[in-house]
């Protein structure tokens, strides 16, 4: 709803433009506006106005939902509460270092996670358990447990997509 604010002011002179435009200038909108002439083609390019420049762009921006970031098959599909996890703690500890464009990650250190192939669940549980390749780039172990095969199962599924 923060977005009204922003929006809000622009309509009114909007509104107000397009009263002073229609009318035929400052003048003739003042005497228009005291005398209630003519108010019908106003009134109607207000409401197309309202319509087309406020009312179109809310409903999209309202039914974007939360793909941000996804692409491709991942903007519609629903992930399940692991891979949610999985996004999440990916996000905390290793956006910074490697590059996915499913969270729009754009890490410099790490390999780019959407050019690797053949990244199942399996390879990314032991690059998490070894650090990498094992050449100390990345810390060994830097997930444990469930946290590490939430992100693994998150990194197989978007990885490439």
């Amino acid at each position: 709803m923060e977005w009204l604010l922003v929006i809000i002011p622009f309509v009114v002179l909007g509104i107000g433009v397009a009263f002073v435009a229609f009318s035929g200038g400052p003048g003739a909108a003042r005497e228009a506006y005291l005398t209630g002439g003519r108010r019908t083609f106003p009134l109607l390019i207000i409401a197309l106005y309202i319509g087309l420049g406020v009312v179109v762009p809310a409903a999209v921006i309202a039914s974007r939902g939360q793909s941000e970031g996804a692409v491709g098959k991942l903007r519609t599909e629903e992930p399940s509460t692991q891979a949610e996890d999985g996004k999440m703690l990916f996000i905390q500890n290793c956006k910074s270092c490697h590059t996915l464009a499913a969270v729009n990650a754009r890490g410099v250190t790490g390999p780019n996670l959407d050019e690797l192939g053949g990244l199942d669940q399996q390879r990314v549980l032991n690059a998490i358990r070894r650090g990498g390749t094992g050449d100390g780039r990345m810390p060994a172990g830097l997930l444990q447990g469930q946290d590490a095969k939430q992100v693994a199962l998150y990194v197989s599924q978007v990885a490439g997509q």
